[in-house]
């Protein structure tokens, strides 16, 4: 098998061995069902017991808070419905009883007519333009179905505008959901000044922090969250396994119905050994974090410069301060980003052109217009997304590869 270089973490990411490790007796000797009532099961609940309580340490939270997904579109999908489905019903029935306070508000914002009634009841979200397509795509359903949805802009780095966020509030917001950081151009939201808007008017707080977590540090009762989605196989751990973190006091309601398992929230037979591979990536992540960031912040800038400084026509898409700190996404003028893709697949590079939820579709990268770059510039973006084990050595040959490549690109055309 040839070399690989890998870069595309953002997409996914190898596990580590201790995960594997981790993993495997429960592929075999320890196959029990956790619900299962004798010793060889009560194993299997253990084991997901205790991996509730190591993630559950890495975030400051209480066990109890964290509910086991199939990964972070499941648990997406969930925090928005749920929001949808209970608070809109709870701030439906405080208008018909007349509690809702509209301080300052005005008669239209409030979503009053000249009688002083309500006319538009209709639970409405907030997101940003940004967010990934397991927000934006549950969005457009519940469109569908009648739920009112603003998506708010983000400036040339791709932060969202919260003067925005403060004007789009009405009495009939039931979520405001705000990614930490995104999945292509690596910027990382203001998501406490956003919590805080959420807090100040009594409407729930949702972040998609599944590139955030085991990248830099997410500590969701400091921050202000009350339901927050993160999936396995981002931070080092396996495929088909998230959780959706839900603060105390959040009276949550399953979308998935059946057995009793997840404390009757999310029915279905555990995935034991996904389970118990996260929890052994989250401390592993959380353990060697201050050093990871430390070095991908160093191996980025190395890599960014080199490309900025040999290349020209590079410009950086997405902040240049608030930035993951592994995520280098830039457009390279006269080169179509794809067939740079693929040309580097074939000297074992791997790089993305865009998320690899968009990946093999005709369709512009929304996150590249919504900062404002043309076409053109989104034609030609490139992602690349480092990990613990990359080299300055490898970086020195990708960034050599690329060069070249450019060069006979630019050459073709």
């Amino acid at each position: 098998m040839r070399q690989i270089i890998y870069f595309d973490h953002a997409a996914t990411t190898r596990p580590f061995p201790e995960v594997l490790e981790a993993m495997l007796p429960y592929y075999s000797a320890s196959f029990g069902n956790p619900s299962s009532a004798y010793e060889l099961g009560e194993e299997s609940k253990q084991a997901v017991e205790q991996a509730r309580n190591t993630i559950a340490a890495t975030l400051n939270v209480e066990p109890e808070t964290i509910y086991f997904t199939s990964g972070g579109t499941e648990a997406d999908n969930w925090a928005l419905r749920y929001a949808v489905n209970e608070t809109g019903r709870k701030r439906a029935y405080e208008y018909a009883e007349g509690n809702v306070k509209w301080d300052g508000m005005s008669r239209k914002h409030a979503g009053l007519n000249q009688t002083g009634k309500w006319e538009n009841r209709r639970p409405h979200i907030i997101t940003t333009v940004i967010e990934h397509h397991a927000i934006l795509r549950t969005c457009e359903a519940l469109e569908q179905d009648g739920i009112r949805v603003t998506y708010l802009p983000v400036d040339r780095s791709g932060v969202v505008n919260l003067d925005a966020l403060e004007r789009a509030v009405c009495p009939e917001t039931v979520l405001i959901s705000v990614m930490y950081a995104n999945n292509e151009i690596g910027t990382i939201q203001p998501v406490a000044q956003a919590a805080r808007i959420a807090g100040r008017n009594g409407i729930l707080f949702h972040c998609d922090a599944v590139q955030a977590y085991g990248q830099i540090p997410v500590d969701p009762k400091r921050l202000g969250i009350d339901l927050m989605s993160v999936s396995g196989h981002k931070l080092n751990g396996p495929k088909g396994i998230g959780f959706l973190y839900a603060r105390q006091g959040i009276d949550l309601k399953p979308m998935l119905r059946g057995g009793s398992q997840e404390k009757k929230m999310r029915a279905g037979t555990e995935n034991v050994p996904g389970i118990v591979g996260m929890a052994a990536a989250a401390e592993i992540s959380h353990r060697i974090l201050r050093e990871k960031i430390y070095r991908e912040t160093e191996l980025r800038n190395y890599f960014f410069k080199r490309l900025l400084t040999e290349i020209p026509g590079v410009k950086i898409n997405g902040s240049t301060q608030t930035r993951l700190p592994n995520n280098m996404n830039c457009s390279i003028s006269g080169v179509n980003g794809g067939a740079l893709v693929a040309l580097l697949d074939l000297e074992g590079i791997c790089i993305s052109a865009a998320s690899a939820c968009s990946a093999g579709s005709d369709e512009l990268s929304h996150v590249q217009l919504a900062i404002g770059n043309s076409p053109a510039e989104a034609r030609s973006a490139i992602r690349i997304t480092l990990g613990p084990e990359n080299t300055r050595e490898e970086a020195d040959f990708a960034a050599d590869t690329i060069r070249r490549l450019v060069k006979k690109l630019r050459e073709a055309d």
